[in-house]
């Protein structure tokens, strides 16, 4: 697993590096969506978390979820047009599981994207995000995560 800054990026997942958001493919068509422990660590504990309704659509580079935490407030946004199909109802309830487990049980939406073949080309796999993530991290001056 990639580890930039101290910060976890699993390499089995594809990365939108720019909005700090992962996608990981369900093999039934859908993507599950979350945010990297990069975006944990730069907003701090999160206190809400409010995704769009199941059946609403998301359009590309626009949010899929409003993330609020001590220090931001602000859209979580999908590279990916699509339509909602499942929201981790346990992130809305206790939204600092994305703190604590951001790959796992702190995952956001699952969507149903409109054009996935277009889109995966431009999101950055695992295996080859170190670079661009530490650009990223260097240029925003973002020290990295707490050990």
């Amino acid at each position: 697993m990639p580890v930039v800054k101290g910060c976890n990026l699993p390499d089995d997942l594809l990365y939108d590096v720019d909005n700090h958001i992962w996608f990981q493919e369900q093999g039934d068509g859908t993507v599950k969506l979350g945010m990297t422990t990069v975006a944990t660590a730069m907003a701090g504990q999160l206190v809400a978390f409010t995704p769009k309704k199941v059946g609403r659509n998301v359009d590309a580079g626009k949010s899929c979820a409003t993330v609020e935490s001590g220090k931001w407030v602000g859209p979580a946004k999908s590279a990916a047009a699509g339509e909602v199909v499942k929201i981790n109802d346990d992130l809305v309830a206790n939204p600092q599981i994305a703190n604590q487990d951001p790959y796992d049980k702190g995952w956001f939406i699952i969507l149903k994207p409109a054009d996935w073949g277009a889109v995966k080309p431009t999101l950055t796999p695992g295996a080859q995000v170190t670079a661009p993530y530490e650009a990223k991290m260097n240029a925003d001056g973002f020290g990295g995560c707490a050990p």
